[in-house]
């Protein structure tokens, strides 16, 4: 199977960068990744950052398994690094062999190609992030109308500071804590009032609080945690985040982000949004990532339906 660099400098040995090709560098980068319906048939790598980059070699999800099922079929957002869509099927089993969670509901991971996403998400471009839901799978499957319409229980109290102890349990600390002990991945996001409700009950589920500093508070969150998982060895280009600060994290920053929920700041006056990501401010590996062959399995699939418009998340590159 081809590298990336070797189809890259077959194309740029006929059209370089800068110069007319099969892409438009001027077009959103999301109209050309968003379109294309398989993965790129190159060997596996992350290139870029989360939310800059794209993904070669992409591995689907399964869109059931023993543990788990995807949501939301129609965006196509099932796919990761292979190590990515392994770690989501060991995450499955464990937690529901060793934790006892009925099983995962998995909902974004990244486009066939990784890249920026017609809807949603500033991050999820390189195939190394994954949308967890909170609500457990339960123990049928869903139809396909389902999976599109059902929507996920946020797991927050009326004061959006704190969880509801009706709705949060012990079994949605473990499973958080089992994706944080597995060392590949470099951080969970959840909302400041779930890592609030994971620092008071880590000491009920074990003595160990480590795994607390890879739990992250952010804005949303609340419906799903999302895992994020540190560049693979098989990537080079691909970039890391900085690391997370010394200790569990339950200290001064979460009182901090606690206060921003209880009294967000007023919203600036309208400013002329950013223009989209382009082609030509992307990694210029992913150059030949579009232009790469889809494997006959995925060439010879059903056309792909148009996506569900989805809520949009924050768009900063923490995300």
């Amino acid at each position: 199977m081809r590298t990336v660099a070797a189809l890259l400098s077959a194309i740029l040995a006929v059209a370089p960068l800068g110069s007319a090709g099969a892409q438009d560098a001027s077009v959103p980068a999301k109209q050309l990744f968003g379109k294309v319906s398989g993965p790129a048939e190159l060997k596996p790598e992350a290139i870029g950052f989360y939310a800059r980059g794209c993904l070669a070699g992409g591995k689907e999800l399964a869109i059931d398994g023993p543990a788990w099922q995807a949501m939301r079929l129609s965006r196509n957002r099932n796919w990761g690094h292979p190590r990515l869509v392994a770690l989501v099927e060991r995450l499955a089993t464990e937690a529901q062999k060793y934790d006892g969670w009925p099983g995962l509901l998995v909902g974004d991971i990244s486009q066939p190609r990784g890249g920026p996403m017609l809807t949603g998400h500033a991050s999820h471009q390189i195939g190394l992030d994954a949308d967890i839901w909170f609500t457990p799978m339960p123990n049928r499957r869903l139809t396909e109308k389902e999976r599109e319409e059902m929507s996920a229980v946020s797991m927050l109290g009326p004061d959006k500071l704190s969880v509801d102890p009706n709705i949060w349990t012990d079994s949605h600390a473990r499973i958080i804590r089992r994706a944080a002990s597995y060392p590949e991945v470099d951080r969970i996001f959840v909302h400041p009032a779930i890592k609030k409700a994971l620092c008071e009950g880590a000491d009920k589920i074990g003595s160990d609080r480590s795994w607390l500093r890879k739990v992250r508070p952010y804005w949303g969150h609340h419906y799903h945690f999302h895992v994020r998982m540190g560049c693979p060895a098989d990537s080079a280009t691909c970039k890391d985040q900085a690391a997370p600060p010394p200790g569990d994290g339950c200290g001064k920053e979460l009182s901090d982000w606690l206060a921003l929920i209880a009294a967000p700041p007023k919203p600036k006056k309208p400013s002329k949004p950013k223009p989209p990501l382009t082609l030509a401010q992307l990694p210029h590996q992913c150059r030949a990532v579009l232009s790469a062959d889809a494997p006959a399995a995925a060439t010879a699939s059903a056309p792909l339906k148009v996506p569900v418009p989805v809520r949009a998340t924050r768009t900063k590159a923490q995300q």
